[in-house]
């Protein structure tokens, strides 16, 4: 998929870094089907995905409070697990207990890739540097990046200094600790506003529009005049960054 925009080749890039959920990993369709398994076996009824939804939609302002310093920085399991529970109150669901709702968070750690996603990144890390770059924590990345057979040379996670994205720290810190200057480091991301900050922060940008991302009924928006590449997916950017 050309956009017109392409402002460089793949000697320009020596490292590629990821977001992970939505980019790399099927996150909406993984944590509604976990959502039903152990709904059901709590004997609850409701929109699995209206609730999942409503789940991941607490995740960009709860961030936002740690970066700001509203609120402590803490883990993405324990915010994972504070919004579900107030997503349950607001929903007036109950019935899950701990042991359920414990589990429910470690759902964002067994999450499929997309089909695109271990070839392209295999394919993609013959000729340059490849990492992640998540909000997740280093134990959730590695736990997806083993049961999906995701292969990257790093496994980064805001973790490292105690913040999230989109704060830029987390952008730098990428780029300091794979020793790329931060214009040799390619974001990849399927959500603007990730790549609107690591551009902010120096970072060159590659969007993925996944069709899937977004819920039924609502398309990926389109590819900005800024972002520097727009591929269809990981083997699409494979092949674009080939020498």
């Amino acid at each position: 998929m050309s956009t017109g925009n392409d402002r460089w080749i793949g000697a320009a890039v020596d490292a590629v870094v990821f977001d992970v959920f939505g980019t790399v990993v099927d996150w909406r369709t993984g944590v509604a089907r976990e959502f039903e398994r152990i709904g059901t076996r709590a004997g609850v009824q409701a929109d699995w995905l209206g609730l999942t939804t409503a789940w991941r939609s607490r995740y960009p302002p709860t961030l936002r409070r740690v970066v700001s310093g509203e609120v402590p920085w803490r883990s993405l399991d324990e915010l994972h697990r504070m919004m579900l529970d107030d997503v349950l109150t607001e929903h007036g669901l109950t019935g899950f207990t701990d042991t359920d709702r414990a589990e429910l968070v470690s759902a964002w750690h067994r999450l499929s890739p997309w089909p695109d996603s271990r070839d392209g990144l295999s394919r993609l890390r013959e000729t340059h540097i490849t990492a992640t770059l998540s909000n997740g924590s280093t134990a959730l990345l590695i736990h997806l990046a083993r049961a999906g057979g995701l292969t990257f040379d790093a496994i980064l996670s805001a973790e490292l200094i105690h913040s999230y994205k989109p704060d830029p720290k987390v952008y730098l810190m990428a780029a300091d600790l794979l020793e790329v200057p931060p214009p040799r480091v390619l974001m990849t991301a399927c959500h603007l506003e990730d790549l609107r900050a690591a551009a902010d922060a120096g970072l060159r940008t590659a969007y993925i529009p996944r069709p899937l991302e977004w819920g039924p009924g609502h398309p990926a928006p389109p590819a900005p005049d800024w972002v520097d590449l727009t591929a269809t997916d990981i083997l699409d950017l494979a092949r674009r960054l080939a020498p």
